[in-house]
């Protein structure tokens, strides 16, 4: 049945519209990163194991924070918390330009880590903030109109990764006549000077971020927003007792976990798949663009087809969906093994936002703390990458590239996800 209720009520609609743009906020950053650990594997001349610790150095910022976030967003305000990320989110973006002057991947990876910081502090806040700016019926929806915005910030920082980035970077075009890369072979006066380039090309991009980000502060700073948070005393650990027992917001934890890591897995190893292929990095990220162009068109579909089915039982059918593409990337060798993964994205669309709708739905008051858990659950872009690059350093598991067989790990998180549904979706009609 079609939804008669407002999505966004008119007295809501400049905060929502001010709030949603910090969804294409960190979009970008999330999305020049990814493909920063392919950069920086030739750059730096280590490992993919090494090289995925970026993720974990980025995705691990959200695990720090994401509580301390709650906790001051419930003592101060949304907008206090917003313009604390901001803050947080521009000094991690700067700290780039030393990281690269003195050529420490250790540096860098700290810079990551803060910048992150203030991304933990957004997303606690806008994700709950969002879903409170109107009736409790649209809240999923509202917050997937929302998200839809997030993949826009995304594709831009593909775009620039892939244009102003990679497609420039001399580390990557040291290659013999067969197309394989040589920069580790050259002599160490030629890595040195084309080290210092490649980095000061992946500093900037970051430097004019942070700019960018102080300015958004100031415009946030001036505008007046809702006053939504509970304002009665906090009480952390009754809350997070209240929370754990609360299975469908338990379970959501645990689902965004598997969430967020196949969604890192897919497009930070897509490059990897490629290469693997034969295609540079700077062709390869242009798949990665494509597969978040389908991510973007499908998160505005599936928002158009909750007005008509259950968003519980969209995120099962989805999840299977992913399950059929991602096992076509494993046992396909080839261009349509690369198609398949980039078909994934489409099944993606719809489940971050979804199950931070479903799992939120009846916390209560809890709904600060409890949205930082699942902001804490993006952990998983952090642990499981890491596990996906010493596969693929293995060159082969029996019949298969490690490339491909590595992604197994996204086929694990789809089938998690797809029970989440199903589980979530049986529930609700044994509520009715």
């Amino acid at each position: 049945m079609k939804s008669k209720t407002r999505v966004v009520e008119k007295k809501y609609l400049v905060p929502f519209i001010l709030i949603t743009s910090l969804f294409a906020l960190w979009g970008f950053a999330n999305d020049i990163t990814n493909p920063m650990v392919a950069a920086f594997k030739t750059l730096m001349e280590i490992s993919n194991f090494k090289a995925s610790l970026i993720q974990f150095a980025f995705y691990g910022g959200y695990a720090t924070m994401a509580i301390p976030a709650a906790l001051f967003i419930q003592k101060y305000s949304y907008k206090k918390g917003i313009l604390l990320g901001l803050a947080l989110y521009a000094t991690g973006a700067l700290l780039l330009w030393p990281a690269a002057q003195y050529q420490i991947f250790a540096f860098f990876l700290a810079s990551l880590y803060i910048l992150t910081f203030g991304l933990a502090f957004l997303e606690t806040t806008a994700n709950p903030f969002i879903l409170s700016l109107g009736a409790k019926e649209t809240a999923t929806q509202r917050l997937n109109l929302a998200q839809s915005f997030n993949p826009m910030g995304s594709l831009l920082g593909m775009f620039v990764a892939s244009k102003v980035i990679l497609a420039t970077l001399e580390s990557d075009k040291q290659r013999n006549a067969a197309g394989e890369l040589i920069f580790s072979g050259l002599d160490e006066v030629t890595k040195a000077a084309i080290r210092t380039n490649d980095l000061m090309i992946i500093r900037n991009p970051y430097v004019a971020l942070g700019l960018v980000v102080i300015i958004i502060a100031v415009v946030i700073a001036m505008v007046k927003m809702p006053q939504l948070v509970h304002s009665g005393k906090i009480d952390a650990k009754a809350s997070f007792k209240r929370l754990i027992a609360n299975s469908m917001y338990r379970e959501g934890v645990i689902a965004q976990i598997f969430y967020v890591a196949a969604q890192i897995m897919c497009w930070t190893f897509i490059i990897h798949y490629a290469e693997n292929l034969g295609i540079n990095k700077s062709t390869a990220q242009n798949y990665n663009i494509v597969a978040m162009g389908i991510f973007l068109t499908s998160r505005f579909i599936s928002t158009f087809l909750m007005r008509y089915i259950n968003a519980r039982k969209l995120l099962m059918i989805f999840a299977i969906g992913g399950m059929i593409t991602i096992s076509g990337t494993i046992l396909i060798e080839g261009m349509l093994g690369l198609y398949c993964l980039i078909a994934t994205s489409a099944f993606m669309s719809l489940m971050f936002p979804t199950i931070y709708g479903i799992a939120l739905r009846d916390v209560g008051d809890d709904v600060t703390l409890g949205s930082a858990g699942l902001v804490m659950a993006i952990v998983g872009g952090a642990l499981m990458p890491p596990i996906q690059g010493a596969i693929i350093d293995l060159g082969r598991v029996g019949f298969l590239p490690a490339v491909n067989f590595s992604f197994i790990l996204p086929f694990i998180s789809f089938c998690v996800i797809g029970l989440y549904g199903y589980r979530s979706y049986v529930g609700l009609k044994h509520q009715k």
